[in-house]
């Protein structure tokens, strides 16, 4: 079986249209923006009380708050 001259021109073609298209794809997206929210750190018991202006910092230690 011969195969014309236009059928090897029309599968390299092809073979280049399909690297062409898969490389093409082949991106990546950055999304740039407002993403999450920072976390907010917790402020340490003595420097809550030096912002409230209270003299003792038990009040604010996690292991010093009484449960309701």
């Amino acid at each position: 079986m011969q195969t014309s001259k236009y059928t090897k021109i029309a599968v390299i073609t092809l073979v280049l249209l399909f690297l062409v298209l898969s490389v093409i794809s082949c991106s990546t997206h950055v999304h740039t923006g407002p993403g999450p929210a920072p976390k907010a750190k917790k402020l340490p018991p003595g420097q809550a009380k030096k912002m409230n202006g209270d003299k003792s910092a038990k009040a604010y230690a996690p292991g010093q708050q009484k449960k309701h």
